[in-house]
């Protein structure tokens, strides 16, 4: 059974490679059914069923559980007078199975997780041609579970390895974010030093960014709770007050980093052109999501369209991550005195890629 579940075969769709198997399997045998089968603890669960409508059955009276315990093909010619199969509901009772022969999964360690099987409702001989043919088809079955199953395992490692690397280049950040700092406490021109500042600010909340990015596993995350840490992160980096607020929603992990990229940017913008505390809003009306950075300063010069004034790098990255989204980027005024940007767009977990 561990062996099952490390497959991670059942109650997945229906897959055109397996249905393919059990056509062929029919039609070498001249049956009208053929069926590869997984053996769970209490029932038997149809992979590929031709000829029949029936998704599972129960385990009792599979004859694919009485298969799996041996290791050769397990074969009934004429099922009503042979004593293994005599008293079984599948022969005795309406559905009249007559002929069966079926062959184990056996995978690469010894373990068989179920049949790759033929029936009729008919009595009639096998040959042993027949039954290498029948056992070469199951290895077919088993070979794609198999590759199946690396590649998954192959996704899981690179998994891993993206972690390390990322955390390797979160470090790399701070230990650079950390000279940048000491560098400008020992330049005696201010405005150096405020660039030097500056910078150091920013390459620290980009590694922020990285910190918080892998503290959310699966493949969908709150969007609101990894942007209330990174401003937790951002307010302390910068010396400003900074209030997230939004509504409750995952989106596909793969929007998470863009997103807390583009926080960082908005954030650190606020903060040297704005004045007063920094509101970072969520909001999701009707699927669409928006990002919201809001300061207190002076506001924005009449006529001012953030897709022209693109002349800082940090508006002109806000610019490429917005793309990446397929989001929409809008600028304004608040009434009481500051700017806004707003970045919206459809969580769609095909729209953005990890950015590194």
């Amino acid at each position: 059974m561990a062996a099952v579940r490390r497959y991670e075969i059942l109650d997945t769709p229906p897959d055109g490679a397996f249905d393919r198997i059990t056509e062929v399997a029919a039609r070498r045998f001249g049956v009208p059914i053929s069926i590869i089968s997984i053996v769970d603890h209490d029932r038997i669960w149809f992979k590929s069923h031709h000829g029949l409508d029936v998704e599972q059955i129960d385990r009792e009276p599979g004859l694919c559980a009485s298969a799996i315990l041996g290791k050769d093909a397990y074969t009934l010619e004429d099922a009503s007078i042979d004593p293994r199969s005599l008293a079984n509901p599948l022969v005795a009772g309406d559905f009249g199975l007559r002929f069966y022969a079926g062959v184990p999964l056996t995978t690469s360690d010894g373990f068989n997780l179920g049949t790759l099987c033929v029936i009729d409702k008919e009595a009639r001989p096998i040959d042993e041609g027949q039954i290498a043919d029948l056992k070469a088809l199951a290895s077919v079955v088993v070979d794609h579970l198999e590759i199946r199953l690396s590649g998954r395992l192959a996704i899981a490692k690179a998994q891993i390895m993206a972690k390390e690397i990322d955390h390797r280049v979160m470090n790399s950040l701070q230990f650079v974010s950390g000279l940048l700092a000491m560098q400008s406490r020992t330049v005696s021109d201010t405005d150096a030093a405020d660039q030097l500042t500056l910078a150091a600010n920013r390459v620290a909340a980009v590694a922020q960014v990285h910190r918080n990015f892998y503290t959310d596993e699966g493949d969908q995350a709150s969007a609101i709770a990894f942007l209330r840490r990174l401003g937790g992160d951002l307010s302390e980096i910068l010396g400003r007050p900074l209030i997230v607020e939004g509504d409750e929603g995952n989106v596909p992990t793969t929007l998470i980093q863009p997103l807390g990229l583009i926080m960082n940017e908005l954030v650190t913008n606020a903060a040297k052109h704005g004045a007063g505390s920094i509101d970072v809003t969520y909001r999701i009306s009707g699927g669409q999501h928006a990002l919201i950075v809001c300061d207190e300063g002076d506001g924005l010069p009449d006529g001012f369209d953030p897709s022209v004034e693109m002349k800082s790098l940090g508006m002109r990255v806000v610019k490429a991550l917005t793309q990446q989204l397929r989001g929409e980027l809008t600028a304004s005024s608040r009434s009481e005195g500051g700017a806004c940007f707003e970045v919206k767009f459809l969580p769609d977990v095909h729209t953005a890629g990890n950015i590194v």
